[in-house]
């Protein structure tokens, strides 16, 4: 059983920059896929980034260029970068695990098994 747990998330400016983090504990860690998705009032959950365990990064398009996914197998913890904030950004963002890693699989919510409690960003304009 893997547990996951986000952290953060605040309230920044539009063009601002944040961080998020997502600890994991509990699996193997390297061995697991890790994502982020979001989810904005009234929207459905949807992909932001996942970086597989054998290393493949994948962006959506309304973030690609602004957020980068990172993970430190060491400390068994994924990162979000997120550059260039925009208010449709805001969101609950999700960090979700799973062990499978192909492209078509890792983009959709229900090939997660794990995920965690969700963290808050507000992008003020």
């Amino acid at each position: 059983q893997v547990q996951l747990v986000e952290s953060g998330g605040k309230l920044v400016q539009a063009g601002g920059s944040l961080r998020l983090s997502c600890a994991a504990s509990g699996g193997t860690f390297s061995r697991y896929t890790m994502a982020w998705f979001r989810q904005a009032p009234g929207k459905e959950r949807e992909f932001v980034a996942a970086r597989t365990w054998g290393d493949s990064i994948y962006y959506s398009d309304s973030v690609k260029g602004r957020f980068t996914i990172s993970r430190d197998n060491a400390k068994n913890t994924v990162y979000l970068q997120m550059n260039s904030l925009k208010p449709e950004d805001t969101a609950v963002y999700y960090c979700a695990a799973t062990g499978k890693s192909l492209r078509t699989v890792v983009l959709t919510t229900t090939s997660y098994n794990y995920w965690g409690q969700g963290t808050q960003v507000t992008v003020s304009s």
